[in-house]
């Protein structure tokens, strides 16, 4: 029976087997890790191993999410699919006409047919002012609820994590995080809430999350295995 296991900020498969004689790690297609050990195997020295090897994780998790960019690239035509809170609008270029290069309107992302060149700024633009104002909301509900007082909170690139938390209490978030199902991007914004007074990802930090959002696992699950699909 395979086993559910969250090594700092990892989440694993623990898959035992009586023919198994090493702990090993594997990274399936969707991005999934999976612990293979042996029946008897102590969970301490599962433990151990995993997390000496986190950082070969870290790299090879890069390297998938990367490669699944680059399968993902899209395309500024119309037909073509953006995302914005979970859900997929389609692209409409459209007559000059109006002052704003990029809009959502009726169902659908506007852009300028003039803008057509530099529509990946617009997009990044308008997800940045989007995502400031929702987050910003968000993150006003579960301080309370976690009762912490985060510093400046920031919207930007911030590679391959979707937030982050500096030693100063200010809070950055991912400008993609606001392609996310709302469901999601709550995991993400409690996540990076509960460093601030937790910096490590022990045990006490995952119940913290647990006490706010209980199926937080399912959500880091999900986003593990999806997230590399709502890319600009």
């Amino acid at each position: 029976m395979n086993e559910s296991l969250v090594i700092d900020d990892l989440y694993f498969v623990l898959q035992r087997s009586d023919s198994r004689k090493t702990v090993g790690i594997t990274i399936d297609r969707s991005g999934e890790l999976i612990l293979n050990a042996p029946s008897d195997c102590p969970l301490e020295i599962i433990k151990r191993i995993a997390q000496q090897k986190r950082f070969w994780i870290y790299t090879k998790l890069a390297q998938k999410e990367l490669l699944c960019q680059n399968q993902s690239q899209k395309e500024f035509v119309n037909g073509e699919g953006f995302y914005y809170l979970g859900r997929s609008y389609r692209l409409l270029l459209v007559q000059p006409k109006s002052a704003t290069p990029l809009r959502l309107y009726q169902g659908r992302f506007m852009l300028r047919s003039n803008e057509k060149n530099h529509a990946r700024e617009h997009f990044i633009h308008w997800y940045t002012q989007h995502a400031e104002i929702w987050l910003q909301r968000r993150l006003n509900l579960f301080s309370a609820r976690l009762g912490v007082a985060p510093g400046i909170i920031k919207i930007q690139d911030l590679g391959f994590h979707w937030g982050s938390c500096g030693s100063q209490g200010n809070i950055y978030f991912h400008w993609l995080t606001i392609l996310l199902p709302p469901r999601i991007i709550d995991y993400i914004i409690v996540h990076e809430l509960v460093h601030l007074h937790e910096s490590h990802h022990n045990q006490q930090f995952w119940q913290s999350i647990e006490r706010v959002i209980p199926d937080f696992a399912l959500r880091k699950q999900w986003l593990a295995e999806n997230g590399s699909r709502f890319v600009l």
